[in-house]
């Protein structure tokens, strides 16, 4: 036996609880035949993958959660034992952990096994765990189960995977589990039911359906992309859905990524779907003789790609199959890329602080180990970046092997209103594809020579950028983007004439107003405009009407403001250029 001390830090807190877990569902299902998967930490908790046939409901959680704090109670020793290969393979065949046995014979021969035993309950772990259950801290809650295949593999069992957040102490459990009441309520997929903005319907997994409301939003943020195009020099393109399957073994897509794509067959000739619009863009620019002069060359491209996601993966509109980027990509030669990339911050940060994103983490993701390419190339290019970089006076951190296989990038995140982090922009440097691709310019001496090609995506997939956006604002969007900017509301129908007017008068400049007329009190139309965001309710009344005002309440706030029509008009024409950044009026 080998009971070192360990210093129980937040990772051996969460081991050792995820076991605590495994050992009170094993005594709470007494006499039921369970197996059990794995159990990893994950960020702020733990889960754990079981296969029992019962579905493990809301009370068994509760049940579980009670039978662990027993378990800390019986201050149970932990105890570390090492085992052969073999003998570990014996072991969990005598008790029937399958699951185990799998994960052992994966292992070279001559491997030592650790297992923990805690009371009656042994497991499979290389640790390192607490000295006894007594030591773990009460800090923890169960959260929810979910399906998750065994492995990730749709062909393998389905099994249920408890999820669980565990903390140092019962103050930071009751702060995460704040935030995550937060979160709950600004869910994306919450929200967008609520707003009627999306749907999602099993007929097309990963699929959104965007309804009027939602499709103004994706075609605001479409249009606020191409007034941006227009200052940073952008050329926008349209290509093909589906091409042959050469094309993406060119690319080297067909060899690095073809388990994420979707095919078909046409007149005995392989297909794929797009999933990324780069080779297209390397062809179109393969077709035409291009001088220094031309360069840089930025196509920008708004096509839609299919990604294949396992199911269990997907997730409202942040993680789908079918999605838009605003991608783009810029031919250059190896000398101008520090001025672009300079040019592209600029263009970045101006967009995130538009939409409200303030905390901004740039980061520089260097080689990854699955790499196209040879070790000198990705020195010139993770150097190129790094001194772009520096020179364009952002700081940066490096993550070490992140890097796409095809060179290293530049992935910019974003703070939301909660402060969760997300990665939107991202610049990845290419010097694999026009290579590929055989791609060449005329240089200033009249040779010719490689471009080199970087990836750039701002706002990243437009629906996964939706999705975070209605969390960021919690469904309460800026006045220049809301599908309604602002609801007239009569307070009887002798309003309504006026009413009606009013809006005509709203819309002819542009605005996006409607009239709510339905036979309703004013008490239930206020509760019932306040629920949709609306930015503006306008109240009309007999005084309203006799000083042609409105009676004007922002979303938000509990009073409302009197103002003239012409006073209103130029309020809303303000707010509305606001669709436009001050940098580019």
């Amino acid at each position: 036996m080998n009971n070192k001390t360990v210093e129980l830090d937040i990772d051996t807190i969460r081991h050792s609880t995820a076991h605590l877990m495994a050992q009170a569902i094993k005594r709470v299902f007494t006499g039921k035949e369970i197996q059990f998967g794995i159990g990893p930490v994950i960020e702020n908790g733990f889960y754990y993958d079981i296969g029992i046939d019962h579905q493990i409901t809301e009370t068994d959680l509760k049940n579980i959660q009670e039978e662990m704090k027993k378990i800390i109670k019986e201050k149970l020793p932990i105890e570390r034992k090492i085992l052969s290969k073999q003998d570990a393979v014996n072991y969990f065949n005598e008790t029937k952990q399958l699951y185990k046995v799998e994960l052992i014979n994966e292992l070279p021969l001559d491997t030592e096994i650790s297992i923990y035993t805690q009371g009656e309950f042994t497991d499979l772990c290389k640790g390192p765990h607490a000295n006894s259950t007594g030591q773990i801290p009460m800090s923890f809650k169960l959260l929810n189960v979910a399906g998750a295949y065994w492995r990730g593999d749709e062909k393998r069992p389905m099994l249920q995977r408890v999820y669980a957040t565990c903390f140092n102490t019962k103050d930071e459990l009751q702060a995460h589990l704040h935030f995550l009441e937060q979160a709950k309520k600004l869910d994306h997929r919450k929200l967008g039911k609520e707003l009627s903005l999306f749907l999602l319907d099993p007929v097309a997994p990963g699929s959104p359906f965007f309804m009027p409301k939602g499709a103004h939003i994706y075609n605001a943020l479409v249009d606020y992309m191409r007034r941006i195009y227009k200052k940073f020099g952008y050329q926008e393109v349209i290509t093909p859905q589906i091409l042959e399957s050469s094309l993406w073994k060119t690319s080297g897509h067909y060899d690095h990524y073809k388990e994420n794509m979707f095919f078909t067959s046409c007149e005995e000739k392989e297909y794929a779907v797009k999933p990324m619009n780069c080779p297209c863009h390397m062809l179109m620019y393969k077709h035409f003789k291009y001088s220094y002069r031309d360069l840089p060359m930025r196509y920008a491209d708004f096509g839609r790609i299919h990604r294949y996601e396992k199911s269990g993966t997907l997730a409202g509109l942040t993680r789908v199959r079918t999605f838009c980027q605003d991608d783009a990509h810029i031919f250059i030669q190896l000398d101008k890329i520090q001025s672009e990339i300079s040019s592209l911050m600029e263009m970045f940060f101006t967009t995130y602080r538009h939409f409200g994103f303030n905390d901004i983490i740039v980061n520089l993701s260097t080689r990854p180990e699955k790499k196209s390419g040879d070790d000198a190339t990705w020195d010139i290019a993770e150097n190129a970046l790094k001194s772009a970089l520096e020179k364009s006076g952002y700081p940066y951190r490096i993550k070490e092997g992140d890097g796409a296989f095809y060179g290293p990038k530049i992935d910019v995140e974003v703070a939301d209103a909660i402060k969760r982090y997300h990665q939107l922009g991202t610049i990845q440097l290419d010097f694999q594809l026009p290579a590929r691709f055989d791609l060449k310019f005329t240089n200033s001496k009249g040779e010719e020579e490689q471009p080199v090609v970087i990836h750039r995506a701002l706002l990243g997939s437009l629906e996964r950028f939706i999705g975070i956006f209605i969390e960021h604002v919690g469904g309460a969007f800026p006045f220049w983007i809301a599908p309604e900017q602002a609801v007239i509301v009569p307070i009887n129908d002798a309003h309504l004439d006026f009413c009606k007017t009013l809006q005509t008068k709203l819309t002819s400049l542009g605005l996006r107003i409607t009239v709510d007329d339905r036979n309703e009190s004013m008490g239930f139309k206020t509760r019932q405009i306040q629920k949709t965001k609306i930015p503006f309710m306008l109240v009309i009344g007999d005084k309203e009407i006799e000083g042609n005002s409105v009676s004007a309440r922002k979303y938000g706030e509990s009073e409302s403001e009197t103002l003239s029509v012409d006073a209103l008009i130029q309020r809303f024409l303000t707010l509305d250029q606001e669709k436009v950044p001050k940098e580019l009026r």
